[in-house]
């Protein structure tokens, strides 16, 4: 057995496909089919269900990936240690939402870079649900989120810290001098929102729900930045998490509003998958991105 047959094993079972197997390995796809026979025939099982365009792993199939999966990563660990421990050179491909991306990442990502000038970092914004998916599919090294608290037996959480939202506006606005506010009365003001799939926005819709009550924003874009722009230009109100604004509620230019009986909390969260072999260059920002808070 070969360790190019097992790679070529683990790269079909991924894609669930021969051809695009082949495509990513620089193949031809009878390379990748000879390989796979080879290696059916010294397991003396069938590893692959082929109908039609499906290609999907039999019961031996799914059996065997945990073994192979658990080689390939003992081989990339044992490549890690024997690299030059004095200098970090790899890759990492971090998933994450496009306020912490804003907010977060640029001090983080800075120091990072400062420290690890020859790692290449790749950044992919989406929602959480899909971020975790493909870190899943081993297509993001690790996640940093905001949600509610999120749990999964095939990952490991090695940052989970609680973060209060609120309704946030010019320290110019109307309602500033209001106390006691009424949820209606704030969503009802122009509103500026995050997209409808960042988590502290659906998690606020969830609660308006439960009171009859519904967000109509007139501007909506994922853009953090912006809408802290527009807010501070006082035109509008907005719900963002606590330490995306707070150097702003710091310097005065904006405030929170006094709402009645309403408090949320999200929580930043970092995970990776546990079968994810954890590289120098994932410690590295690991270890930096818990320094931070």
């Amino acid at each position: 057995m070969e360790f190019r047959e097992i790679t070529t094993f683990l790269q079909v079972a991924k894609f669930k496909s021969f051809s695009r197997a082949a495509e990513q390995l620089g193949y031809t796809q009878a390379a990748v089919t000879i390989q796979i026979k080879n290696l059916e025939k010294e397991l003396g099982v069938h590893l692959f269900d082929r109908i039609g365009k499906q290609t999907l792993l039999t019961h031996q199939g799914r059996i065997f990936y945990e073994y192979a999966s658990n080689i390939a990563r003992d081989i990339s660990q044992a490549k890690d240690a024997l690299s030059n421990p004095e200098e970090l050179t790899g890759t990492l491909c971090i998933g994450t939402i496009e306020s912490v991306c804003a907010s977060v990442f640029p001090s983080l990502l800075r120091e990072y870079h400062r420290h690890y000038p020859k790692v290449n970092i790749k950044i992919i914004t989406d929602s959480p649900e899909t971020l975790l998916h493909m870190m899943d599919k081993n297509t993001l090294d690790l996640v940093y989120f905001l949600d509610k608290p999120v749990y999964n037996t095939h990952w490991i959480k090695v940052l989970e810290k609680p973060e209060d939202v609120f309704f946030v506006a010019s320290s110019e606005h109307p309602l500033v001098q209001s106390e006691n506010l009424s949820l209606n009365e704030v969503i009802t003001q122009p509103f500026i929102s995050t997209e409808k799939n960042a988590s502290y926005r659906l998690l606020l819709e969830e609660s308006l729900a439960e009171k009859g009550l519904e967000l109509h924003p007139f501007l909506e874009t994922g853009n953090t930045e912006f809408i802290i722009n527009q807010l501070r230009h006082n035109l509008g109100v907005s719900f963002l998490p606590g330490f995306i604004v707070q150097k702003y509620l710091n310097s005065g230019s904006l405030t929170t509003l006094d709402v009645t009986d309403f408090q949320l909390q999200v929580w930043r969260q970092i995970v990776y998958h546990k079968d994810k072999w954890v590289t120098r260059e994932m410690k590295a920002f690991l270890e930096l991105a818990s320094e931070s808070l």
